[in-house]
């Protein structure tokens, strides 16, 4: 019976049992389905015209995103500019009215020096008020230990009563706004 379907057989046994050589598989069976040619090493997958195309592509890609970087840049610093000038605007009009005051006490006609001061106390007294509003704050370095992220040292002094390191004297006050440093005071400090 073996004798009457030998090619049965060897298709049950399979290719590697039968006696028969078979060629392997060849680069024609590695070809993808959609019956495009498969890549190899060697051959482009794609024709000269496709590559420029998708080179004009990324080509243009690059452009417009370029131009949108560029125009992203020069809104952003746009903004920036017109939102320093707002603040700006903001504290110069907060300003005003203490100039006016002080050009009201430079037109005064007085003889009387005690009511000319107490005026300008007045004036000094609104700016600081103006300052604080801004969150500005004096430093304050009389009698404080120097130190060098707050104080400019422009003298040192020789004392016998203040210890060593010792601010003696405020010559320029400084200024934090907030905790950032906006002016070092200067300032004479003790050299025991």
């Amino acid at each position: 019976m073996q004798d009457e379907h030998p090619a049965e057989q060897t298709e049950q046994q399979g290719p590697e049992s039968s006696g028969a050589h078979t060629p392997s598989p060849g680069p024609q069976a590695a070809q993808p389905p959609d019956g495009t040619e498969a890549a190899t090493g060697d051959a482009p997958t794609e024709s000269p015209d496709e590559v420029r195309r998708q080179r004009d592509d990324y080509y243009d890609r690059l452009l417009r995103a370029t131009a949108e970087f560029d125009n992203f840049r020069k809104r952003t610093e746009r903004e920036r500019r017109e939102l320093s000038e707002h603040a700006a605007g903001d504290l110069l009009a907060d300003l005003l009215p203490i100039v006016d005051d002080l050009e009201r006490a430079l037109a005064a006609d007085t003889d009387d020096g005690e009511a000319y001061r107490r005026g300008v106390e007045i004036i000094h007294k609104q700016l600081l008020e103006l300052l604080s509003r801004r969150g500005v704050a004096p430093i304050e370095a009389l009698g404080a230990d120097f130190d060098p992220n707050l104080h400019q040292a422009v003298m040192h002094e020789p004392s016998e009563t203040h210890r060593d390191g010792e601010v003696i004297e405020e010559m320029r006050r400084g200024y934090m706004i907030r905790d950032r440093l906006l002016r070092a005071a200067m300032v004479k400090v003790a050299k025991a």
